[in-house]
């Protein structure tokens, strides 16, 4: 593997952790919505999933995201019957979103993405210090 390489497969890695961070965005961001209607279902939570991808062409493995689902856990509920979306008892289904799982999630990306960028970083100087040496 050369140094090349090493650029693709951190990029690869970024794009992925980029796309995390979106899907762990919209969750935080309707964590706090409801139904409009009776009945009807809130927000559900997104997740993401990532696999591992071989590019022939470059003869390295990458990681790519696999898919973006939905979580299938229950609901909570909440009393508010002046919501229009409550039931005929009162309560209104409120998203499966746990803001402390989504800032955990969004600790790791960053960290993930942090380590991605250092590599890039390390291997644009190794680059960078070779063509030096060979100008002398």
């Amino acid at each position: 593997m050369d140094l090349k390489d090493s650029l693709l497969i951190s990029a690869a890695a970024l794009k992925a952790q980029g796309t995390r961070v979106r899907v762990i965005a919209e969750n935080v961001a309707n964590s706090d919505s409801t139904a409009i209607t009776p009945g009807g279902d809130p927000y559900r939570r997104k997740t993401i999933a990532f696999k591992d991808v071989m590019d022939r062409a470059a003869g390295v493995s990458k990681l790519t995201v696999d898919k973006v689902g939905t979580d299938k856990s229950d609901f909570g509920l909440r009393y508010d019957p002046g919501n229009p979306g409550a039931n005929a008892q009162g309560y209104v289904k409120t998203p499966n979103v746990k803001p402390m799982i989504e800032m955990m999630d969004l600790k790791q990306a960053q960290r993930s993405f942090e380590a991605n960028l250092s590599v890039i970083d390390t291997s644009k100087s190794m680059m960078q210090r070779s063509i030096d040496l060979l100008r002398n």
